[in-house]
């Protein structure tokens, strides 16, 4: 499925949570928290005002409770506009 962002909104696959802590204890999925990195998959033209500043394969924070979250076969996805996006990560 190839998903084109409109406006200033982008598309990231989101990290998925590790399952074992640095101590190897295994954490259910149910306990995990939501991670809030991803890697920007697509990017949309942008707006008027708002100038897209990302490019896609960056790694980026956003804002935990951000964006609209789908999955595509294995992977996770979201949704999200550019303003929700905190920190670029290399």
């Amino acid at each position: 499925m190839e998903i084109k962002p409109l406006g200033a909104r982008i598309l990231i696959e989101t990290e998925t949570a590790k399952e074992r802590t640095a101590s190897g204890l295994y954490v259910p999925q149910s306990a995990q928290e939501k991670t809030q990195i991803g890697k920007v998959v697509a990017i949309g033209e942008g707006t008027k005002d708002v100038k897209i500043d990302l490019e896609v394969g960056q790694n980026v924070m956003y804002d935990k409770y951000a964006g609209t979250s789908f999955k595509d076969g294995d992977k996770d996805y979201l949704i999200l506009k550019y303003e929700d996006v905190i920190a670029i990560i290399n």
